[in-house]
């Protein structure tokens, strides 16, 4: 039983299945504890068409794709906000592949990226919500911080040094 992560381009068959999992399951989960209903269909289809991913793409980006014995299951995302920070995003390992340790080794992988892309500081935010995420990222050595950005969802922030 062996996991795979490698580059992938942000639109390719792959990473649209993996990205509309992935938003599905965070905005369901927000909407359900909230306002006790799932996405709206137009909303999330919107949504998904909104963002591409485009960021994700070299020079200053890299989507990593997870592959458990041949099959995609979880990406991870890590973009330059400037020639030392790096930002992780999009982490996702699908239900089902959860626990099989996946999550640790992607984060890994785009701590590497990031490195090789010359960032000295990975950060990233999550939601109250994400729990298991919040977790992984303490487990990893990740530092709650203040707020760095203005996502209107965003609860925690971390950081961590890739030094």
């Amino acid at each position: 039983m062996t996991w795979t992560i490698a580059p992938e381009p942000h639109d390719s068959p792959v990473a649209a299945a993996l990205w509309r999992a992935y938003y599905t399951e965070v905005s369901d989960r927000w909407y359900l504890l909230h306002e006790h209903h799932r996405t709206d269909p137009a909303e999330l289809e919107r949504e998904i068409a909104a963002h591409t991913g485009a960021e994700l793409a070299l020079p200053s980006g890299l989507l990593l794709i997870a592959r458990y014995e041949g099959e995609p299951a979880g990406s991870a995302g890590v973009r330059l906000l400037d020639a030392t920070t790096a930002e992780l995003t999009r982490v996702f390992v699908h239900e089902g592949m959860r626990g099989r340790g996946g999550a640790p080794r992607l984060v890994t992988a785009a701590e590497d990226a990031a490195r090789e892309l010359g960032a000295k500081v990975m950060i990233l935010d999550t939601r109250d919500d994400l729990v298991e995420a919040r977790a992984l990222y303490a487990r990893l050595g990740y530092e709650e911080t203040e707020r760095h950005n203005e996502d209107q969802y965003a609860e925690h922030w971390f950081r961590k040094n890739l030094n």
